[in-house]
Order: structure tokens, then sequence, then C-alpha cells
């Protein structure tokens, strides 16, 4: 136990120097914006991975293991996790043993000690959900940083994390034997609509050469959970708005492309991170690139002009790559695409 607790220690310690630099702020919109510097050459790399939190098993160790190794061979800068962090249940408290069984004890390897940034799930949601935003869990692990919406600016690029899982009425409506933890939330049409105002604020303001959006909850995808129409109606027309590049989720178990039909905007699931093969595909209205219904994570390697996205498997093989130029220039002035950079 003693060497646990060092090694706990020195694991927290190297984390807390990584994100030394970071700067937390409220944005003019009224959403925390954190400040994550870029390489020295303005590149950045990270690793994307989602619904994970199983203590390891059903291949989660695996996944993780390879995470590792593709950390290391592109010296990413941080994690991204598009939620479930905790299955089934979520934590049940900020003493909860399942935090360090599922994330701290399992994300060792020394590329992976850098921040994560993570993004509530459904199933966070299910447990204390307050508990995973608590500071409590950052002095155990100082990778961990969970909000419910945020923005990290890491020079060339702008992520805005999105709390999606309010979007989603059956789960006020029709929870069935689950219960949700809402507080701070309710009344929902209140809060989403206080999110979708900060958003669409802090979006218009963003000069970075990239906005990306991260939520848990898919808006295209052909598995199990498919589209989740609340999305599509309520948060689709502010990324398209406000010239989002990309859209991130997990929620459905798998990996994905797909290509919207009727704007730049790209959707990608990276929900991989455990328990996966579902065994289902369905068809979608917007074009699917790839599909891959089993376990593994995403890369992201981003400069100035290009974005580079690989899917890895269980076993690090790289089974998809796509790379996109940049719709803007990097003075903060957009290219011929039909966006409006609104200053």
């Amino acid at each position: 136990m003693a060497q646990r607790k060092v090694a706990m220690a020195a694991a927290a310690f190297f984390a807390l120097l990584a994100v030394a630099s970071l700067l937390c702020a409220p944005a003019a919109a009224g959403l925390v914006r954190m400040e994550h510097p870029a390489k020295n050459d303005g590149s950045l790399s990270l690793l994307v991975v989602g619904d994970w939190g199983r203590k390891g098993t059903y291949n989660q160790s695996r996944v993780a293991y390879q995470m590792g190794k593709v950390g290391e061979q592109l010296n990413i800068d941080f994690v991204i996790s598009t939620g479930d962090n905790f299955y089934e249940n979520g934590l049940t408290g900020t003493d909860d043993q399942g935090f360090e069984q599922s994330f701290t004890d399992i994300y060792t390897a020394k590329s992976l000690q850098k921040p994560w940034y993570l993004v509530l799930g459904n199933h966070d949601y299910r447990g204390d959900a307050l508990a995973q935003l608590s500071p409590v869990l950052r002095k155990i692990d100082s990778r961990f940083i969970c909000m419910k919406s945020f923005i990290v600016n890491a020079e060339i690029v702008d992520f805005f994390f999105v709390d999606t899982t309010p979007f989603q009425l059956k789960y006020w409506t029709h929870p069935k034997d689950d219960h949700y933890d809402w507080r701070g939330v309710a009344p929902r049409e209140k809060y989403i609509n206080i999110l979708l105002k900060d958003l669409d604020e802090a979006m218009k303001k963003s000069t970075a050469a990239w906005k990306i959006a991260v939520g848990h909850h898919t808006m295209r995808s052909v598995s199990d959970h498919g589209d989740t129409k609340e999305l599509l109606q309520l948060l689709l027309p502010v990324l398209q708005a406000n010239g989002v590049d990309f859209y991130i989720n997990g929620h459905d178990h798998c990996l994905e492309h797909i290509s919207s039909r009727d704007s730049p905007i790209q959707y990608f699931t990276s929900g991989g991170g455990s328990k996966a093969w579902r065994g289902v595909q369905n068809t979608n209205e917007d074009d699917l690139k790839f599909f891959y219904d089993g376990q593994g994570f995403m890369s992201l390697q981003l400069d100035h002009s290009e974005a580079h996205f690989t899917f890895y498997d269980v076993d690090g093989e790289a089974l998809y790559h796509y790379t996109r130029p940049s719709l803007r220039k990097t003075a903060g002035h957009l290219q011929a695409s039909g966006y409006v950079n609104e200053e």
C-alpha cells in the first residue's frame, strides 16, 4: 500500500508539472476557459478516448497500453475523454475507489501523464456527477480535469467541451430505473438555453485556426444509439453558424467518421475505450467515411494548415486516416468557405 501511495504521488507530481502552465479564467461568454500551450513549432497532438471506465475489464487495459505507445510516438500534449468515464453508474463520491481503479491504475504510461480534459456522459450522471467535478479528485490525480462545459484554447485551436446529457429528453421523462444527478442543471430548458447562448458567444469571439466541439452524445452515428435528434435540432445550428470544423463524441462504443452533406463539419466517434462489439450498423443521411464496431481510440495532430486524424484498434493497428486542410488563414480570417467569423 505504501509503495502504491508513493507511485500515485509521483504520478500526480509529474502530471502537476504538465499542467503548471495552465491558466483558468472565465470566458467572456461565461464558460471557463483554460489555456494550454501548443508545441514550440505551433503544432499540437492529442489522443481521444471515450466510454472506458470499467476497472480495466473489457479490454480497457489493452486500449490503455496502446494509447501509451501511440502517445509516446506522437509526443502528445494531452488526452480528451468523450465521457462515460465510470461505469455503470458513475462514482458514488470523491472517495469512490473506482476512480483510481478505472483511471489512475489503468492509464499508467509515461506518455499519458499529461492533462486529461473530460466531459460527463449519461452513465456519469447516474452517479454523483458533482464528484467528478470536485477538486478532491485532482488532489488524488492531478491529470483529471473534468467540467460540464468549458473551453480549452491551445493557441491554434479552441476546443469547446459541451455537456450533452441534459439535452436528451428521455433521461428526464423516461429514466426507467436510473437516477440522474440533475443538481445544478434543472430546469432543463433554462440550462440548455444559457449553455447554447454561452457557446454561441464564445465561438463567435474565437479567432483560432480550428474550432472543435467535444461532447459525449453522438450527433451523427450509424451504430446502436444512432443520431441524437436533440443535438441536431439545438446544438448543430450553433456549430454550423460559427464555422466549427469537427464534432467529436463518444456514447456509441465504436470508431466512426461521418461527413456532413450540407456543411464542412465532420463527425468523429471515439467511444471504444472498453466494452464494444455491439453488432449494429444502420444507414445515415450523411456520408459514412469509416466505421469500426470495436475497441480502440483516436489521435489528432494539428498545425495551422492541416488536421490529421487516425483511428487505432486494441492492438494499436492504424485502421483509418483522414486529413483536412484548414478553412481559415492563420491570421484568423476565413478563406472562401461560406463562414463568417464575427468579431
